[in-house]
């Protein structure tokens, strides 16, 4: 396909989504479905251009002057991929593309009106969260909040169960693969622009073999944080897929105990290919609704990477910024104190439990630590700074608020995605 048409395409699949209210990657999937001239190229650049697209949602449709899925992709074009308007107009009017522009696009497109937008359309935030942004990040808000809908990297964490950062960095030269900053098992392979895709890491030997799961480097440092060591007895009470339940047991060398367990079946199914592939051992992975309280008081860490509005991942998951609702946070931040009630009870004295979120909301964050220190008489804030520094080394940046004690990694500050991290001890 040529460029003219899968602008089209972008459009279509956007429009889809907005008429239907249905999830970016069905229309996507529907729309190769049903063009099946489409190459894997075409519809992997089709993709990068609904995303993008998304990403820039708000600050598109103030800049084209209307809010249409046509109007805010002819911004993206201009304004993000350096389209310049004689090169749109082109496009515009080629075979199959999405039609010549109006006058009144052509006024939008020819000079950028984004320095008289109000902050939160500056910002791509939905306007009811602004106030939350500027209470965590102060001045800085609006920097912090665009810094989430720039592309992300590919970020790889090495196994060091089966391999090292060197070798995976020879395996993965010809992408452009670095020793990324702040996780020294991080290896990032950088973000592509326009039509190009991204690499399918899934299909490399490194992956196939073990060698690397694909993991933010955030979420990296967050299970670095949790300072798993081997014979330990760790809880990682929200597993998921396993993403963090991998990284500890490869700080554990495979020897203590690790109990993986989630509320969600579905979310958990698939950790066990997960942990057969990457040589795990030492993890037992309850099913959801088991019975756990034999481990009750018993564990030395307890991880709760606690179900959220997912904030912190709008690089990587655009459209759930638009979807999310104060409802659906206060549902979240419900599950969160919860989940931080049920965790207190497997620390054992003097254990730590360990929260994290990828969430910058400071109703999830700061907000719902302090509520559960005033529930919680026998647990204290502990600082996490001189492992922050011993891990990601004296030269990165200090992402803490409250005196060392939280931190909060985003994609401005720390180069990753948005996360939250905060440990507590159990003094009685």
């Amino acid at each position: 396909m040529r460029p003219a048409g899968r602008i089209a395409a972008a459009i279509e699949v956007l429009a889809d989504v907005e008429t239907r209210h249905r999830p970016v990657a069905d229309a996507l999937k529907d729309w190769g479905l049903s063009h099946r001239f489409a190459g894997s190229g075409d519809r992997a650049a089709i993709g990068n251009l609904v995303y993008d697209v998304l990403r820039w949602r708000r600050s598109s449709a103030w800049r084209a002057g209307a809010d249409t899925p046509r109007a805010a992709t002819l911004a993206t074009l201009r304004f993000h991929w350096g389209v310049g308007p004689a090169d749109l107009e082109t496009l515009a009017t080629e075979e199959h593309g999405p039609g010549a522009l109006t006058e009144e696009e052509r006024a939008a497109l020819s000079a950028d009106r984004l320095g008289d937008a109000p902050p939160d359309v500056a910002a791509d935030v939905p306007d009811w969260l602004a106030p939350a942004f500027e209470d965590n990040f102060g001045d800085d808000w609006v920097n912090e909040a665009a810094s989430l809908a720039a592309r992300a990297p590919v970020d790889l964490r090495v196994n060091t169960l089966k391999s090292d950062r060197a070798k995976v960095l020879s395996a993965l030269k010809r992408f452009g693969a670095t020793a990324s900053p702040i996780s020294p098992v991080g290896v990032r392979l950088p973000a592509r622009a326009g039509w190009e895709r991204s690499p399918n890491i899934v299909r490399e030997d490194v992956y196939q073999r073990g060698h690397v799961e694909v993991q933010d480097i955030g979420s990296q440092a967050a299970a670095l944080m949790v300072l798993a060591h081997p014979g330990e007895q760790i809880l990682d009470l929200c597993a998921g897929a396993g993403g963090k339940t991998l990284a500890l047991a490869a700080q554990m060398d495979n020897r203590g105990q690790l109990h993986a367990t989630d509320a969600d079946q579905n979310q958990l199914a698939p950790i066990f290919e997960r942990l057969k592939r990457a040589g795990v051992r030492n993890a037992q992975v309850h099913r959801a609704g088991s019975d756990l309280s034999a481990l009750e008081g018993r564990m030395d860490k307890v991880l709760v990477d606690a179900p959220c509005s997912g904030s912190g991942t709008w690089r990587r998951r655009p459209e759930t910024k638009w979807r999310l609702t104060p409802e659906a946070l206060e549902r979240r931040t419900d599950q969160q104190a919860a989940v931080l009630d049920q965790a207190r009870a497997f620390v054992r004295p003097g254990g730590t439990l360990i929260y994290v979120t990828c969430s910058v909301l400071p109703q999830e964050n700061e907000a719902q630590i302090a509520d559960f220190l005033d529930r919680a008489a026998d647990f204290t804030l502990t600082s996490m700074a001189d492992a922050w520094v011993d891990i990601a080394g004296e030269d990165a940046p200090m992402p803490w608020s409250a005196e060392g004690l939280m931190m909060t990694m985003t994609p401005a500050a720390t180069g990753t995605d948005g996360f939250f991290v905060a440990a507590l001890k159990r003094t009685g």
